[in-house]
């Protein structure tokens, strides 16, 4: 007898009998009375005692058909007394009411079991109820959210803000709001997490409800039920949106049975009984071995056991199979039977024993069983074994998840099976990736904590932002620490262990040497696996499909630490191939079509755009041919390519996979490969992997890509898939997870507060030393809690080797980015979330896994920041990136990059003409693209440098809450002199850069000062009306970032005043004049605003409202203050002179505005109300912590120089009349004339005009020249004329 698909063979030898001890040796025929014992041993009945040999009936292969029979007999009445059950009402079998049980919108799964809410809060009841007797049910929580579950009667009404328990006669239990619902709601219970299953259980005799939690009874909930005629309970749920579980009714086995308590479904007794004694027959037949040449029976170790094709041994098991095989497709008795007894072989003996039992019995499945009968046995079994691993209580050594992933190991390294569920059951029916989780334990107590970490502690933060407090540990501190940190240790072991299995799954999944008799797992795992990346890519607003998250980041980890398991070994026996440190995605997998990125956005844009505008340098530079069909069905108003119908000759499955259409032999450098589309499941191995004359995954290869190959085309595509994963969820998980972080530090301040008050509190009063006290309690309590569950998301999420698998994540895409730059226009193809990974993993590695782990401790670290630098540098103004987030991402993370010094650092270590190349696109106009991210950049290059700009933190905000100190905005000041000086020589270059550069600026500043007025006018004027009213936040925040713009775009004009006052001051340049006025009337509008006494910006500032922390006299008028230093103290004689003369000329000018920087006041008008007494005046004098004497006393200086220079221009003005003013400023004399329509200006006006405009003021006539225009040479031309 044979095997079916390999299974398991039996040889077909022909053996020489010499004797007949020899022939029952090799065939197994025995005498008739070893065959009797032996069959008597396997199926003996379980009521009866031992008997002697000479009175039982001999059984041989003729009879054993009916002695089965009676020993698998049960009595009809006892199946009758099953089926007749007081008490309840409806079908037999329970499942949720989807017909009419329900309200609102709800998700059901197809076994009616299942239910997701999609609404905002709806209901639905089982189809069966009870009135009476004790029952019970079961639900599996999935998430942890707003839901109310318990019973309900058929008379009960919801609707979508009332559910279960919010009537009369339902009765609920919340377990995220810890509470009791009937109608009036009272605390209750314990709160419940994700994984945790809660017991509904009724008593209908005694009127009394109750409820557990994972087995532990959290004591009865409601007495005195109403009961009799007309009241019978309905199991029911009220779930919120996206919140979901699963029923079980009895339709499984309980997993947490009570007593007393019956399930709403009846087990079925009659197949249990049947598949336990038919189980007892075949562990019988694995014990015992038969002996033909002594004629005994030979006791064995189940692990020890083998089929060799013994006849009799065979015909046993068939005769076992026949009757077990219908038994083992129901779902009960899957798992109370063989599942049990797997998970008993796994627990009883080492792995590699239990692994042996278990390919025995699944080859003897497959042997025995028909196929369609062990597939649904094996998906049943997969089933029951990811729902107790999901649901197991989180225990000290993690037993439980030990066992159900060792039992998974053996099923999966069973081939057939292997190839079976991972090609219809693991991706498919199953969300498979809860394998490869280990859920957080919310109760630490009951997941053993206590034990393993008996001693807590918690870092000491410094409690003020700006100020950093040194103090050294002390001794008791240390030892709290050291005993904290060995009981990481030993929780860490814990949880590597489970890890460790975890990633023997994967490996399973990804042997590709398992393709005897068909496609390797490996081939199997990358369709599903890429179905599954599309399933979360694609369908975001199908949120039930979504994988969570949480599950998303343990299955990255490890998924890295299988690849790069099988990348290296790939290594070992081809030396020629390159090892996983130096791994990378080739860019030709970006744009051959090979592997489907569904509709994920390229950094050129959308790819049918890319495949028509770039199809000649694909055939120029890669060799490829685009197939003329795609080309012809992706027309203008196809929005996305990859559902376009094909032609019906050539119509596929949606995907963006490519084949080769080319002969088998090497293709000379004219040959081009002409690509068709495939489906990811019409692939094959050829497909991926290549051939002799195909290249598979990597056909294209551009001239600058290295012809050895990296390492398997499979492992890259699996590559490309841990960079997706990594960007659809991974890294908002790691971000989410930091708030464990954050609440330990904020109970530890809470914490030191509470004991210095405590210190200060005088004795006598008791009363609030006994509220200390216990508040004190509280914080300590909740701390113990956090710190220990902090020691868990240490170990499973942010341990070293964590941080080593996304920093090898991060410098994957590097060096990816870094080989898609060389191919050109090419570089368009590669999908953006390349460069957000990059982003996103670094910002990873500095912020989440701090301070345990620091980036600095990884190998190359240097080195990799100077890569992203150069990356950041390169690509942020990279013309062939034309998606607005990326690029705002890019510019966003150059922002941050040079806020840090290590990073800034980097950014002045790459080469000097990338950095030239960076500042040029820092410096190029702000219109027409998002300046102030590029503003900011310039800032922070800056700061540090100007006058009084070298504070964390502005003055007015030290003594409120800290905040963040991982804030970009919260960072010393460190300035880069070199890049300063590469702005400099820019500004310098050419006469067109700086003029360009610094229009767009005054221009940004206008705009952004004049909406800053704007809007706090507003917010004043609804401040003081009489009803209460509310400023909306927006506006706030707007009028927030509008006040910071200004301020950042003036220490922009004080960094290029001080690098290059030429510009300004050097009027042999034809707009240094116009610039400088510009300049000079923004400063007086500026100054006149906020620094007029008892003017709108001083009452605004007072008011301190909540987003307008940051407006306030000190950033801006330092800022200006900064530039009027540069200009008049700082500059050569001949500067100052021309810059006090244009800042004297302008009308706005007021000297009062600069003495109030020194707190002179203005001296009130005339009948007004002289200031109050107390009231504090501004003065930098005030600020001595952040301002130098030096500096004051050039502001001194300059007061001193316009105090004398104002009095000179006083005295030396002339009255001017009014028709020689410029009409449009009324500010200086008329001194141009336009061409040809002869109307007139100054010059400022006009010079500032066509910067931006070439049309004339009065009447739209287009500018050819503009002339000198003096109005006493004009008169005398025109007299001599007449």
């Amino acid at each position: 007898m044979a095997s079916k698909e390999g299974g398991m063979a039996f040889s077909r030898k022909s053996y020489k009998l010499t004797s007949d001890a020899e022939r029952s040796r090799v065939t197994g025929i025995v005498h008739e009375k070893l065959l009797s014992d032996y069959l008597h041993r396997v199926f003996a009945s379980p009521d009866q005692g031992p008997t002697a040999a000479t009175s039982r009936k001999p059984l041989n292969f003729q009879n054993l058909p009916e002695h089965l029979d009676q020993l698998l007999h049960v009595d009809k009445e006892e199946e009758e007394s099953q089926e007749q059950v007081e008490g309840r009402l409806g079908p037999s079998t329970v499942v949720l009411d989807h017909t009419g049980g329900f309200e609102g919108l709800l998700l059901v799964d197809d076994d009616l079991l299942g239910v997701i809410g999609h609404s905002n809060f709806g209901t639905i009841r089982s189809t069966t109820c009870v009135y009476k007797g004790k029952w019970i049910y079961e639900v599996l929580i999935s998430s942890q959210g707003l839901m109310q579950i318990g019973w309900c009667t058929i008379n009960c009404r919801f609707n979508q803000e009332e559910g279960v328990g919010d009537t009369h006669n339902s009765y609920a239990y919340d377990g995220n709001r810890v509470r009791k619902w009937n109608v009036t709601t009272t605390n209750y219970g314990k709160a419940w997490a994700a994984g945790d299953i809660v017991s509904c259980l009724i008593d209908l005799d005694e009127g009394t409800l109750s409820f557990s939690l994972n087995g532990v009874s959290l004591g009865t909930a409601f007495e005195n039920l109403s009961r009799g005629l007309g009241m019978a309970y309905f199991p029911a749920i009220s779930l919120s949106f996206k919140e979901s579980v699963a029923f079980n009714f009895g339709s499984r086995p309980l997993r947490y049975p009570v007593a007393g308590y019956r399930p709403l479904q009846d087990p079925p007794s009659t197949s249990l009984v049947r598949a336990q004694r038919l189980l007892g027959c075949f562990r019988a037949v694995l014990s015992v071995e038969l002996d033909p040449v002594e004629g005994r029976l030979v006791e064995k170790k189940s692990s020890e056991w083998q089929l060799q094709g013994q006849p009799t041994i065979l015909l046993t098991l068939a005769h076992i199979f026949h009757h077990f095989a219908s038994l083992l497709c129901e779902v009960y008795v899957v798992e109370a039977v063989l599942m049990s007894f797997l998970l008993g072989v796994v627990e009883a003996g080492p792995p590699e024993q239990a692994q042996t039992v278990v390919h025995h019995v699944l080859d003897l499945l497959w042997l025995f069983m028909e196929d369609y009968e062990v597939q649904d046995c094996l998906k049943q079994l997969m089933m029951s074994l990811l729902r107790l691993y999901r649901f197991s209580p989180i225990v000290p050594d993690l037993s439980l998840q030990i066992h159900y992933l060792r039992l998974t190991i053996a099923i999966l390294s069973h081939e057939k099976s292997r190839k079976f569920l991972l090609s219809n059951v693991l991706f498919d029916v199953l969300r498979s990736i809860v394998f490869f989780y280990i859920k957080s334990p919310l109760r630490v107590e009951e997941a053993g904590l206590q034990e393993l970490i008996p001693t807590t502690w918690w870092p000491h933060r410094s409690p003020r932002e700006g100020k950093e407090e040194v103090r050294e540990e002390t001794s008791e501190e240390r030892l709290r620490r050291r005993a904290y940190e060995r009981g990481c240790q030993r929780l860490k072991k814990r949880i590597e262990v489970v890890e460790e299995l975890q990633v023997q799954i994967l490996k399973l999944l990804l042997n590709n040497k398992d393709d005897n008799g068909g496609e390797a797992s490996r081939y199997i795992f990358l369709t599903k696996f890429r179905k599954f990346l599309q399933e979360n890519a694609s369908g975001r607003g199908n949120t039930p499909m979504l994988c969570p998250p949480e599950y998303m980041v343990c299955f990255l980890h490890r998924l890295i630490s299988a690849l790069r398991f099988y990348w290296d070994e790939y290594k070992a026996s081809n030396p020629r191939t390159s090892f996983s440190e130096e791994a990378y995605v080739p860019p030709q997998i970006f744009y051959n079509g090979k592997v489907d990125y569904f509709d994920l956005q390229r950094l050129g844009g959308l790819l049918s755009h890319l495949r028509k505008t770039l199809k000649d340098d694909l055939a120029s530079k890669a060799n490829i041919l685009i197939d003329p069909l795609e080309l012809q069905a992706t027309t203008m108003d196809d929005l996305d390519e990859d559902e376009e119908p094909a032609p019906a000759a050539a119509q596929v499955p949606r995907t963006a996979a490519v084949s080769l259409m080319t002969p088998r032999r090497p293709l000379s450098a004219s040959e081009k490969v002409k690509v068709r589309t495939l489906s990811a499941e019409q692939r094959t191995r050829e497909d991926i992997e290549g051939s002799q004359w195909n290249e598979g995954l990597l056909v294209g290869r551009p001239p600058e890509e290295p012809e050895q190959p990296l390492t398997e085309n499979s492992l890259l595509e699996v590559l490309d898939g841990a960079v997706m994963m990594y960007n659809l969820s991974v890294h908002q998980q790691l971000g989410k997870m930091v708030g464990v972080s954050d609440d330990v530090n904020e109970y530890a301040m809470a914490l030191r507060d509470t004991e210095d008050k405590l210190r200060r509190c005088p004795k006598r009063r008791k009363d609030i030393l006994a509220e200390l006290s216990k508040s004190q309690k509280v914080f300590s309590e909740k701390l113990d809690h956090l710190s220990r569950r902090l020691a868990w998301v240490h170990a499973a999420v942010y341990s070293q080797e964590k941080m080593q698998d996304i920093y090898w994540l991060l410098r994957v895409c590097l060096r990816t980015i870094e080989h898609g730059d060389r191919t050109g226009s090419l570089f368009a193809f590669m999908p953006e979330f390349y460069l957000s990974v990059a982003i996103n993993s670094y910002s990873a590695l500095k912020n989440y896994f701090g301070p345990v782990h620091s980036m600095e401790e990884l190998p190359g670290y240097e080195e990799t920041l100077t890569r992203l630098a150069a990356i950041l540098a390169k690509h942020f103004a990279d013309t062939r990136i034309v998606g607005t987030d990326i690029r705002d991402s890019l510019m966003q993370a150059l922002a941050s990059y040079v806020c840090y010094p290590n990073s800034l650092r980097a950014v002045e270590r790459i080469p000097e003409e990338q950095r030239i190349a960076m500042v040029r696109n820092l410096l190029a106009p702000y219109e027409q693209r998002p300046w102030a991210q590029t503003n900011w950049i310039l800032v922070r290059l800056w700061r540090g440098c100007g006058f009084g700009y070298r504070y964390t933190r502005l003055p007015h905000l030290l003594k409120t809450k800290p905040e963040d100190a991982n804030l970009p905005s919260l960072q010393k000041p460190c300035p880069s002199t070199l890049l300063q000086q590469h702005m400099a020589d820019l500004l310098r270059e050419g006469p067109d850069v700086a003029p360009s550069f610094l229009n767009s600026v005054l221009n940004q500043l206008n705009w952004a000062f004049s909406e800053f007025i704007g809007m706090i006018q507003e917010i004043q004027q609804a401040a003081e009306r009489l009803e209460r009213n509310y400023v909306d936040s927006r506006q706030l925040k707007v009028c927030a970032t509008c006040f910071d713009l200004s301020v950042s775009l003036l220490r922009v004009l004080e960094m290029t005043i001080t690098l290059v006052p030429e510009i300004f001051l050097d009027w042999a340049r034809p707009t240094s004049e116009m610039l400088l006025r510009r300049l000079a009337q923004l400063l007086n509008q500026v100054l006149n605003r906020v620094t007029a006494e008892r003017n709108l910006f001083d009452r605004v500032v007072t008011l301190r409202l909540p987003g307008l922390e940051s407006v306030d006299h000190y950033p801006i008028l330092v800022a200006v203050t900064g530039i009027l230093v540069r200009l008049l103290v700082h500059g050569p004689a001949s500067g100052t002179e021309r810059a006090t003369s244009v800042l004297l000329a302008d009308p706005c000018f007021q000297l009062r505005s600069i003495s109030y920087l020194l707190g002179q006041p203005e001296p009130p008008a005339p009948g007004t109300a002289l200031p109050a007494p107390d009231r504090k005046h501004f003065s930098l004098q005030s600020y001595t912590d952040y301002i130098s004497v030096e500096e004051l006393a050039q502001v001194e200086q300059m007061l001193a120089h316009l105090t004398s220079a104002s009095a000179q221009a006083a005295a030396a003005s002339l009255p001017t009349s009014e028709e020689d003013l410029c009409p449009i400023c009324y500010a200086h004399p008329i001194s141009a004339v336009f061409q040809p329509c002869g109307h007139k200006s100054c010059k400022a006006c006009i010079d500032q005009h066509l910067m931006n405009n070439k049309d004339c003021f009065f009447c739209k006539a287009t500018i050819v020249s503009v002339e000198d225009w003096d109005k006493a040479a004009h008169a005398s031309a025109t007299s001599s004329a007449a």
